[in-house]
């Protein structure tokens, strides 16, 4: 029964978080922006895979993900043996990173790399960068300082990285952050800082998501360094032609075999390391067992039912509705366009649900999942717009990020360290499958009606996506402490003017005596 009524819930969830885009798309296609039938049924069908798949994947990974991240940070953690630390939490790194789905779409969009080749890279960098950020935790160290020191490096590397890569080298450190990873990853964190027991261990709890999405754009730029790029040819995804309802349901049942397959791969590594943890350290109960792995199976049949409809049916429809509106007499409107979507598609993202749900657990509700998905939606808004104005205009992406990540770095130093440690968390969260299959194809689509540079101009849209967010979380943050100090004053202000109340009361008391 409590598993039928997490269902209706998850249900309600994913719900509210497709709909709008639903609503926006069909708005779109049956006013300003005609498409064809085929594309339109494609999309429609996409959608209501997409529904159910994270329906599915929200509960497995809140069953299963989150508490098998949690046993092996907690059980890591107390074995106080800094090697083992260091050598699982690489592992964990590496092997969760293979398994990311998100990595798997980039990687294909990246002819001038052998696939593999970049996938391994970037588990070496989350690898890397996951043994510091644990580190970090158990050590107390700042997050601020070393955000500075790590993106200085990565501000030095893109001096020497080709044009055509810098795009790609900021996208992955995005989607290499995404449904398998994040709930992992942070569970794992939440399991560390449980075993200290100062007051900074909860802030300390995020930060992990951050650290690990620099590496991957340090480990993109250095293989930029040995590959070449220019040789890169964009491949546009292929508009589906479609005559007959079974031929629509002939196109995603061809591709259902290759998610099978893709999402079983990614899971195993991640369910033999956890296997193998269980049988060494942890010896959790069959009960606990069984429901994990119960879990697992709701994770499977999600991430399985919500790639093939983004990819399938929303893929397509976002290149074609991208050229739509760039080819119309006023392309400008690609700007407010895009920023509607973006408002709304986060809400889409599964790794998003599990982030805003985490934050309103260990700050006990004072950061709620709402306000934090109003800002994530703000910042994603924001970053879609100026995404589209590259698009238009050409500008190169540099012209964004530099300044993006100089703000967002500057204002850590005066933020409260939770909010910079979850804004920064939150970047690398909110760039995800949704993203990477209907955001950027649209980005492409309305490239390609340009006659703009695809590789330069429609790259990018995720890296945009995940930098946003870093700057609308901590403004969150600051008028946070700003409000509180106003509070302080006026609390201090009542409170002395209470004492001289008293004070007259006293002297008054004694002029009559």
């Amino acid at each position: 029964m409590g598993m039928t009524k997490k269902l209706k819930e998850k249900w309600k969830e994913a719900l509210q978080a497709v709909l709008p885009i639903l609503a926006i798309v069909l708005v779109l296609c049956f006013s300003i922006a005609p498409i064809s039938p085929s594309i339109l049924l494609c999309f429609l069908l996409g959608a209501a895979l997409v529904m159910v798949g994270m329906m599915l994947f929200t509960l497995g990974a809140e069953v299963a993900m989150t508490p098998m991240g949690q046993s092996v940070g907690t059980s890591m953690t107390k074995s106080r043996n800094l090697l083992m630390i260091i050598g699982t939490a690489f592992l964990i790194g590496f092997i969760v990173t293979i398994s990311e789905p998100d990595l798997q779409v980039l990687a294909g969009q990246v002819p001038a790399v052998p696939n593999m080749v970049l996938i391994l890279s970037v588990a070496l960098g989350v690898g890397l960068f996951l043994v510091m950020a644990l580190l970090r935790m158990l050590l107390g160290v700042a997050l601020p300082p070393l955000l500075l020191v790590f993106y200085g490096i990565v501000f030095v590397l893109m001096i020497f990285v080709p044009k055509d890569f810098l795009s790609v080298a900021f996208d992955s450190g995005g989607v290499t952050t995404g449904p398998m990873t994040v709930p992992f990853i942070m569970a794992l964190g939440v399991g560390v800082s449980a075993i200290r027991s100062d007051r900074h261990a909860a802030d300390d709890s995020f930060g992990l998501v951050a650290l690990c999405s620099v590496g991957p754009i340090i480990a993109v730029m250095i293989l930029s360094l040995i590959y070449h790029p220019e040789e890169s040819v964009y491949v546009p995804p292929q508009i589906p032609e479609i005559e007959n309802s079974r031929q629509l349901w002939h196109l995603f049942v061809v591709e259902l075999p290759t998610y099978m397959k893709e999402i079983l791969l990614s899971l195993l590594p991640v369910f033999l390391f956890f296997m193998v943890f269980q049988v060494i350290l942890l010896k959790l109960s069959k009960r606990k067992m069984k429901r994990i792995l119960i879990g697992l199976v709701y994770t499977y049949a999600g991430l399985v039912l919500f790639l093939t409809g983004a990819n399938v049916g929303f893929m397509p429809a976002g290149n074609y509705l991208g050229q739509v509106i760039a080819g119309m007499k006023y392309p400008g409107l690609l700007i407010p366009i895009a920023m509607l979507m973006g408002y709304f598609i986060v809400k889409a993202e599964p790794a998003v649900y599990v982030l805003n749900k985490q934050v309103e657990e260990i700050t006990d509700g004072a950061i709620s999942a709402a306000a934090m998905g109003t800002g994530l939606s703000v910042g994603v808004s924001v970053s879609l717009g100026l995404a589209m104005v590259r698009v238009l205009t050409g500008i190169s992406i540099l012209w964004f990020i530099v300044p993006g990540y100089a703000v967002a770095l500057g204002i850590s130093f005066f933020v409260p360290k939770l909010y910079t440690a979850i804004a920064f968390d939150s970047g690398g969260v909110a760039s995800g499958p949704m993203t990477a299959a209907f955001l950027l194809p649209l980005a492409q689509g309305a490239c390609m009606a340009l006659g703009g540079n695809i590789v330069t101009d429609a790259f990018g849209v995720v890296a945009m996506v995940a930098m946003t967010p870093l700057i609308t979380i901590q403004a969150m943050g600051l008028a946070s402490r700003v409000l509180s100090s106003h509070r302080t004053k006026v609390a201090l202000r009542l409170h002395h003017h209470a004492e001289d109340s008293f004070e007259m009361l006293d002297d008054n008391a004694i002029i009559e005596l």
